[in-house]
This record gives C-alpha cells, sequence and structure tokens, in this order.
C-alpha cells in the first residue's frame, strides 16, 4: 500500500481514505492510483437499446 501511494505521488492516509468504504476520491487522485498500478479508466458508449 505504501509503494502505492509512493508511485501515485499521494499520501498514506489519502490512499487509505481513498479505498476506504466511505472514500470518495477525485478523479484526478483515481487516475494517479489507476497509473499506479498499470491500469487506466475509461468512457465507452453503452451498447444500443440501453
Amino acid at each position: 500500500m505504501a509503494q502505492t501511494a509512493r508511485r501515485a505521488e499521494v499520501g498514506d492516509k489519502t490512499l487509505f481514505k481513498t479505498l476506504s468504504a466511505n472514500g470518495n476520491p477525485t478523479l484526478d487522485t483515481l487516475n494517479k492510483v489507476l497509473h499506479a498500478l498499470g491500469l487506466r479508466l475509461s468512457v465507452q458508449p453503452l451498447a444500443p437499446g440501453h
């Protein structure tokens, strides 16, 4: 967890709060954490009929 926080350039407490059940991360923080884990967030259109 500490290594992910360092890679994401966020504080340990911020990361724990972000990932908690009551966490409400900003999009910027979420993107930093995902990038640190080698992931990315993407948006795709819904399939027709949704």
